[in-house]
């Protein structure tokens, strides 16, 4: 049974002529006699009573018609469907982030797309990147912005670096400086995120290169926490620059070579991005180098973009 033979049994039921009926879908009328033959072939049964000037649905006929229409209706709905993906009308995207990502950067890239693409749905998952690394994997996520290296490093991922980020410290009260070393966390205990982490190992590791093991105030907060207990006086914390100039804290930039963090967009190299999600890593990209043109990235933030 072909969608084609339908659609004539269903012309030829509402015009009750097949002449009409082969008029009304642009088709010669013995093309559509012999189609409407062989369905009622394959159905083993007549559809229509044909006498001279008059022609009539069956039992058979009857019972199929409204079964017809439905079917033709469903594919209508599909093709269209599927042109409303295709031009962005309708779609999904599902982007992973990490929490301090979520807070600076990923709401101007939504804002952005959902404006040209109001229609396309937009689920975010908010994880570290080992997390998201494995939510790719698994094709439980479109895109992911993750931090690099190690997640980059997976081959099972197409990845593109976007930015050279600043970690700050940051706190509730001035800072003696607006510079300081690393050497002179030593003494002051940190606020500190959870295990897992990305900015909890760096900060971590950049201690331990300068000698010592630091001190927590508290530790194994979440972004929000953090930066609550940060504004709560409870000690200072290691930040990305994005999120600092949003935090309304007291900033100081390391001394030195600083410390930073690289920002990367990531997604599985087995299965190519759906539209949707290929539109939104075009926005992000654009959004950067306009962003990069008008000097709007934050101070210690670096386009790596070419």
């Amino acid at each position: 049974m072909q969608l084609q033979q339908l659609r004539y049994f269903v012309a030829v039921a509402d015009a009750r002529h097949f002449t009409r009926a082969a008029e009304a879908v642009h088709v010669a009328q013995p093309s559509l006699s012999q189609q409407i033959r062989s369905l009622e072939r394959e159905l083993g049964a007549e559809l229509f009573h044909r006498t001279r000037g008059n022609i009539a649905l069956t039992d058979a006929g009857d019972a199929l018609l409204p079964l017809a229409r439905r079917i033709l209706a469903d594919t209508e709905s599909a093709r269209l469907a599927v042109q409303e993906t295709v031009r962005l009308r309708r779609g999904r995207v599902r982007l992973g982030a990490p929490p301090s990502l979520c807070t600076s950067l990923v709401p101007d890239i939504l804002r952005v797309f959902r404006d040209r693409y109001p229609e396309v749905t937009l689920l975010v998952r908010e994880g570290g990147s080992r997390d998201l690394v494995r939510s790719l994997a698994a094709g439980e996520l479109d895109l992911a912005l993750i931090i690099s290296p190690p997640a980059a490093e997976d081959p099972a991922l197409d990845v593109t670096e976007l930015l050279h980020e600043e970690l700050v410290l940051v706190s509730a009260g001035d800072l003696p400086r607006r510079r300081v070393r690393v050497a002179e966390l030593r003494d002051r205990p940190l606020v500190m995120f959870r295990e897992g982490y990305d900015l909890r190992e760096a900060t971590i590791g950049a201690c331990r290169a300068a000698g010592f093991e630091p001190a927590f105030a508290v530790e194994g907060g979440e972004m929000d926490a953090v930066l609550g207990f940060v504004r709560a006086g409870l000690g200072p914390a290691v930040l990305p620059g994005m999120v600092a100039a949003l935090s309304g804290l007291a900033v100081a930039h390391f001394a030195g070579p600083g410390l930073g963090r690289t920002i990367a967009l990531a997604h599985g190299q087995e299965v190519p991005p759906t539209r949707a999600a290929a539109a939104l890593r075009a926005g992000l990209l654009e959004h950067l180098r306009d962003a990069a043109r008008a000097g709007g990235l934050p101070p210690g933030t670096r386009l790596l973009l070419e």
